[in-house]
């Protein structure tokens, strides 16, 4: 079973993903849809992995629920479900909530889940692979960073670490001034920053490394007019979190089946779908060069929750 949002609204799920993909602003409401294959008949307890939103809800079930499978046929004691949220405020009102026992954020929005009793378990990807790229049209003019003074950029969100923060961040190095030298526009998902740029809507536009990939998977044709034109240095990559108040037992096990999944031809072809190499072990303390990130950025650039 597949949920996509826990609130009470009936809206269209395939609605919200058309919206998504072709560059449209998400609203302040989260509108859910239950999909069930069959009748939901568990005795063990359940308990929510919620990735954060790198994909529109269809896309991102697609891409998890493979690990979640994966995940529940080896765990004893209780059964995992996959939950998606629309757009990344929905879900960092879900974990200041408590509201899911397992995450998958972005480094962020750990240190920020920390503060609510979410304890990192692991890394999920290589660090070096945790970087924001600007992509442009191949038939676009813009060559440097001056070159995008008075016209827009997209992003995801302005809590997108790879895909928001760190590319400005990269701009303000080179000399920008992201509040008044460039228009920022955020739009709700990775694929919609990516179609913005493809559709002419924005000069450019950032996103990291797993969403472009899949990108040019699935959609080759409109990729082929599109390229990098910059990329950050690395930070950390994103986590794994689980609350506080989940048993060792469940946890444990739950922590021990990512360590392992590139052991296998089962687990790396889960991992090939993710777009990611392995999950490393990890704890809180890894992500405490995050802090210093952020605070140089806020310092430097502007407050990460008010764009």
């Amino acid at each position: 079973m597949v949920i996509l949002s826990r609130s009470a609204a009936l809206a269209s799920g395939v609605a919200l993903t058309l919206l998504a993909l072709i560059g449209c602003q998400p609203t302040t409401e989260d509108k859910p849809l239950e999909y069930r294959t069959g009748p939901a008949q568990l005795t063990s307890p359940v308990y929510r992995l919620v990735p954060h939103p790198l994909y529109n809800p269809q896309t991102l079930s697609e891409v998890f629920q493979p690990l979640v499978d994966h995940i529940n046929g080896k765990l004893q004691g209780g059964h995992l479900e996959l939950e998606a949220s629309r757009d990344y405020q929905s879900f960092e009102q879900k974990f200041r909530a408590r509201e899911a026992e397992f995450l998958m954020p972005n480094p962020w929005q750990t240190i920020e889940a920390q503060k609510v009793g979410y304890q990192v378990m692991a890394m999920w990807g290589d660090a070096e692979n945790f970087k924001g790229l600007l992509i442009v049209r191949k038939d676009s003019h813009i060559r440097t960073p001056a070159d995008l003074k008075g016209k827009t950029v997209s992003y995801p969100s302005p809590t997108a670490l790879a895909a928001a923060i760190m590319p400005q961040y990269f701009l303000h190095t080179q000399g920008l001034n992201i509040n008044t030298d460039i228009h920022n526009t955020y739009v709700g998902s990775q694929e919609s920053s990516i179609m913005n740029v493809y559709l002419g809507q924005v000069a450019a536009g950032a996103t990291w490394p797993p969403p472009w990939n899949l990108f040019q998977k699935n959609h080759p044709a409109e990729a082929a007019e599109l390229k990098v034109i910059w990329e950050t240095p690395p930070l950390v990559n994103n986590s794994v979190m689980v609350r506080n108040d989940v048993p060792v037992a469940i946890s444990q096990q739950v922590r021990q089946a990512l360590l392992d999944l590139a052991e296998t031809p089962e687990g790396q072809k889960v991992l090939s779908g993710m777009e990611t190499a392995r999950f490393h072990a990890a704890d809180d303390a890894h992500y405490d060069v995050v802090r210093t990130y952020v605070e140089r950025f806020e310092k430097e650039v502007r407050p990460i929750e008010r764009p």
